[in-house]
């Protein structure tokens, strides 16, 4: 990607409403744009990153033998009317509209009722099950207030899976692999020692869920947390009794604020009660199906990531998500300095090496501020000195000092035979 041909650009404002962290640093440095509150645009970089993430959680979802899926956003509230999800004011959050002929439907915020409604045209008997499916879609829930930027979005991207098996046991067994799933996927995106399992309400879901928090100042929860049976417990249901059950000490907890990037819940048998979802077992008896639910907050994720990995002069992309390994900078009108880093651009994308070429004709402080601003991993300069030295500077993102290597050296870094 050179950057005289890349759709993007910096910049040193931001919307004079913008109050959140992860937002500003992101508008500034071109990854999202802001339609209005709580609705962002990704572009080209901002997509590479989601992308990068969906990539993670789709590989760990296969991996657990789920398949996925999409399914559509507009929704019949006839569904949600027989769970009683539909009224306002047991759901709170929907965006609703009508046809042309003026049925009223829904915009997906969840999607329990029509995945469970769907499988009724695929399960009948016992060897139909378990199914696991999961999907990546955008969902739309009317916040009241969306002040914390893509952490808390009005429009946002999810991946949300959906178990059904035979019996507790069998979900049981299923649920307990994607606990470990989802801290696979936190692990990987480089939230892994920040972010922990939390017993919390199931909300508008089921009356107790599992939520994966992410300790960080910019959180809107708060937790208790025993850190060292990585452990925590949601402030809406903390008490001696979940303290007693979950075999905590209270003395080993401590309050802290964290933002909530995943959560799962166990809905038992009451969504198949109420849309007559039913299989036949060995001994050919009716018997209703277990369902489990699985989301992730894939947009959520990067803001949470945006806040966290950041300094005062941009944004530190953890290298599984950054959207490249490399920001070249070629310093100066130099016709040699041009050609050396041509050369190793082409050599560097030749071997597979995701890089942004920072090829314009700016001041090298620009290059330098956009370098830190867009949070690349790895800054790889080359200019008449360097050129003079037969050497380019390089320097990782996280780090202060600046070293002078030769080009056998860089490419055996970065894992390339010369």
């Amino acid at each position: 990607m050179r950057r005289t041909k890349l759709f993007t650009k910096t910049s040193k404002s931001i919307p004079a409403d913008e109050t959140a962290k992860n937002a500003q640093l992101l508008i500034k440095a071109g990854y999202i744009h802001k339609e209005m509150a709580g609705v962002y645009a990704y572009l080209p970089l901002g997509l590479i990153v989601l992308e990068k993430i969906k990539h993670i959680v789709r590989e760990e979802m296969n991996n657990l033998g789920a398949e996925e899926i999409s399914m559509t956003n507009l929704q019949r509230q006839d569904l949600w009317k027989k769970t009683d999800r539909w009224d306002d004011k047991q759901v709170d959050i929907w965006f609703k509209t009508k046809l042309k002929n003026q049925t009223e439907v829904g915009l997906a915020w969840s999607h329990e009722e029509p995945i469970t409604d769907m499988m009724r045209s695929f399960i009948a008997s016992y060897r139909d099950l378990p199914i696991n499916v999961y999907q990546f879609q955008t969902k739309l829930r009317n916040e009241l207030r969306s002040k914390s930027g893509i952490m808390r979005g009005r429009e946002f991207v999810m991946k949300d899976m959906y178990s059904y098996s035979r019996n507790e046991e069998e979900h049981q067994a299923f649920y307990d692999r994607a606990t470990e799933a989802y801290l696979n996927v936190f692990n990987r995106v480089g939230l892994g020692d920040k972010t922990y399992l939390t017993y919390a309400s199931g909300g508008a879901f089921t009356k107790y869920s599992h939520e994966f928090q992410t300790l960080t100042d910019a959180g809107e929860d708060i937790i208790f947390l025993d850190k060292n049976k990585k452990l925590a417990i949601n402030k809406e249901v903390y008490n001696d009794e979940v303290i007693n059950q979950l075999g905590l000490d209270k003395s080993n907890i401590q309050e802290v604020k964290a933002s909530e990037v995943g959560n799962i819940f166990s809905f038992g048998s009451i969504k198949s009660d109420q849309l007559d979802l039913k299989y036949s077992n060995e001994k050919g008896e009716d018997k209703p199906v277990i369902l489990g639910s699985y989301g992730i907050g894939i947009t959520r994720l990067i803001g949470v990531i945006a806040e966290i990995f950041s300094d005062d002069k941009g944004l530190i992309w953890p290298e599984s998500i950054a959207p490249a390994k490399i920001y070249l900078i070629s310093v100066g009108d130099n016709d040699e300095v041009i050609k050396k880093t041509d050369e190793l651009y082409n050599d560097l994308t030749d071997a597979g090496i995701e890089v942004i070429y920072d090829d314009r004709s700016v001041r090298p402080g620009e290059k330098f501020a956009d370098a830190d601003l867009l949070g690349i991993p790895i800054r790889v300069v080359n200019s008449e000195k360097t050129l003079a030295n037969n050497s380019f500077e390089f320097k990782n993102r996280n780090a202060q000092d600046i070293e002078q290597i030769n080009r056998v050296e860089l490419l055996k870094r970065l894992g390339i035979k010369s």
